[in-house]
């Protein structure tokens, strides 16, 4: 028996997001096992860093895995890929520690999230980027970010639908940056509620609209209350980027 550490990188529009579901057989999950069970002759179970939402997109997902069979390791990527759909790519592969666990020994993560702000968006960027027509004070934005830096209850950031009790987390940084006519929010953190981060970006924008004041972000996060905080931002504007150990 051997033990793997794999990066997948997918494109979350056609998906159900990652983790597996009696309903549907359409999530990044179910099509990972199936290939690699193929491969092992017997089923084989994926665990994920972290369970991306239904349309989410990931550019480095961790992944660990065991597989019966004897595969080199630089071969797993190549016998994967010829199994795969063309949304989803393995980029990576190495052996791992048989205790190691993508999701409980992570430390962080980092998200990246689209925006742009334009009268005629472009089609091609559709299913990556959230456009509002609307026009936005990302200058008041970037005054707000830097209050949800640091150690914080975020529950007013959690959507509902989750059994997580601890609602504390740090943000390590959040940076918004310029590109072409996109924003990119980078959110990195030791981890992440659900939804946590389209919340956050959905509270971003209504600042920036001006339906939420500024100064309100303190009492937001201290009142611990979902209906404080904006609306969840769309599922396509969101990306993993990267998962720290």
């Amino acid at each position: 028996m051997s033990f793997y550490k794999i990066i997948l990188e997918y494109d979350g529009t056609n998906y159900s997001g990652w983790q597996r579901q009696k309903n549907t057989r359409d999530t990044i999950q179910q099509v990972l096992e199936k290939k690699l069970s193929i491969i092992n002759k017997s089923y084989v179970r994926a665990i994920s860093a972290g369970r991306t939402d239904a349309g989410v997109h990931a550019k480095e997902q961790v992944v660990n895995f065991k597989l019966d069979v004897d595969i080199p390791i630089e071969r797993l990527p190549f016998a994967l890929n010829s199994l795969l759909p063309k949304d989803i790519t393995c980029k990576d592969a190495k052996e791992a520690d048989s205790e190691f666990h993508a999701r409980y020994d992570t430390r962080g993560k980092l998200y990246r999230y689209r925006l742009s702000n334009c009268k005629i968006p472009s089609v091609f960027k559709r299913n990556y980027v959230y456009n509002i027509r609307s026009n936005i004070d990302f200058g008041k934005i970037k005054k707000t970010a830097p209050l949800l830096v640091g150690t914080h209850d975020f529950a007013s950031f959690q959507n509902s639908g989750s059994d997580i009790v601890d609602t504390v987390r740090t943000i390590e940084r959040i940076d918004i940056t310029e590109v072409d006519d996109e924003y990119h929010f980078s959110i990195e953190g030791n981890g992440f509620l659900y939804k946590m981060v389209r919340i956050i970006i959905g509270t971003f924008i209504e600042i920036g609209l001006n339906k939420i004041e500024l100064s309100e972000m303190s009492n937001i996060i201290k009142s611990k209350d979902r209906r404080k905080a904006g609306y969840t931002a769309p599922a396509k504007g969101l990306t993993l980027m990267k998962v720290y150990y």
